[in-house]
């Protein structure tokens, strides 16, 4: 049995630093990778047929480009550990979802987000949670209803990123934004309709309320008469007392 020296030590500690620093910074599988003039890797999986997003992407990477794969989701911290990240395009996916945290971690540091051409309809303000960069949200079958309307001021885009919201199809139908960006018509309510059930919904709760107590009122008064009739006549069948005569009599 041999003993190893601290030389040995000091050894196999340099070569699992490296090997830690080169699986860190190697590049993702089946992807191309190259160094950016501004420091950090620029990693390239464009036209791959990609089910998935991959999940080895070296942490020193700044730019990655997803684009024409077949993505149909981007699942919660799909790109954590990336804090260099400055650029991240999605675009011409198949991407009807965005799960819940899709961009965590990337607040700080993204500067632009393309997700556009997809499939995406229903805008979830919980993906982009602290995201503050600029994005391509054009060309999606957007559907604009209450919910979008209500999310909006809760998402931390660029303002003008949410241009490229054009609304395809909108609940109500009639309210007329079918083609148009929802942004530039702010004076649209599609909460309107919601609005208008729960005021109907609060008015038929109020009159079932009222009903209740004036129905109560009414069996309380019919009660309290049939008692006082039943006593009245319970008075009436009592014997009378003949009158006693008087001392002076």
């Amino acid at each position: 049995r041999g003993t190893v020296t601290p030389k040995d030590f000091q050894s196999s500690l340099v070569l699992m630093t490296f090997c830690f620093h080169h699986a860190a910074t190697s590049c993702s599988k089946s992807c191309y990778c190259s160094e950016s003039d501004s420091g950090g890797k620029t990693v390239r999986c464009s036209n791959l047929q990609l089910t998935e997003i991959p999940q080895d992407f070296p942490n020193d990477t700044r730019r990655i480009y997803l684009d024409f794969n077949l993505f149909t989701t981007v699942p919660t911290n799909a790109f954590a550990g990336l804090p260099h990240l400055v650029e991240l395009d999605l675009s011409h996916n198949e991407l009807s979802q965005l799960e819940q945290g899709a961009f965590r971690g990337l607040g700080s540091s993204l500067q632009f987000l393309d997700l556009s051409s997809n499939k995406l309809v229903n805008f979830n303000s919980e993906a982009f949670e602290g995201l503050q960069a600029r994005a391509n949200l054009t060309n999606n079958p957007w559907h604009c209803d209450c919910s979008l309307q209500m999310a909006l001021p809760h998402v931390d885009l660029e303002p003008a990123s949410l241009k490229g919201i054009v609304c395809q199809t909108s609940d109500p139908e009639e309210i007329g934004v079918q083609g148009l960006s929802f942004l530039l018509a702010p004076d649209i309510d599609l909460c309107v309709v919601m609005k208008r059930t729960t005021d109907v919904a609060m008015l038929v709760v109020m009159f079932g309320w009222f009903t209740m107590v004036i129905s109560y009122l009414v069996y309380y008064v019919r009660a309290n008469q049939e008692d006082a009739r039943r006593h009245l006549e319970y008075l009436k069948s009592l014997p009378s007392k003949p009158m006693q005569p008087s001392p002076d009599e």
